[in-house]
């Protein structure tokens, strides 16, 4: 079974949940969201390319919906500065190359000029391409 260190997040919590219990898979997934999560702490746009499929949209609590580049812009000029992501009650499914991972984001964030800590409940798609989950936007 590989392992897996989530002591190397710095600014990525993960809560509710028995790491132990997880499956090499979910535990690949798990990883990756935090992945994801850590590269929009340190706006490494480079890193979240490798995440993120292509062709991705974000919808915003505000009902704002971006694409991958507006996005990424947004985090790389500061107007969408995360400083900590917890992921909260991580729920996770794989499917053969498919995997969900549901949870509640929990942002400390600056966001469009508003500070405070955010909490946002979704689901997350992921499909397996050469061996390495990218996120999408639902199950493909």
């Amino acid at each position: 079974m590989k392992e897996f260190d989530f002591s190397v997040f710095r600014n990525v919590t993960i809560t509710g949940t028995d790491m132990n219990s997880l499956s090499t898979e979910e535990s690949s997934v798990l990883y990756r969201q935090a992945e994801y999560c850590q590269a929009m702490t340190e706006a490494d746009i480079g890193k979240l390319r490798e995440i993120v499929s292509e062709d991705m949209t974000f919808t915003h609590m505000s009902g704002l919906k971006q694409t991958r580049e507006e996005y990424f812009a947004d985090i790389d000029d500061g107007n969408l500065d995360y400083h900590t992501i917890g992921i909260e009650n991580p729920a996770i499914e794989v499917n053969g190359k498919r995997a969900s991972i549901s949870f509640t984001s929990v942002l400390n964030a600056n966001a469009y000029g508003v500070c405070g800590t955010f909490r946002i409940t979704g689901t997350h798609h992921y499909i397996l391409r050469d061996g390495t989950w990218i996120a999408v936007n639902g199950i493909q």
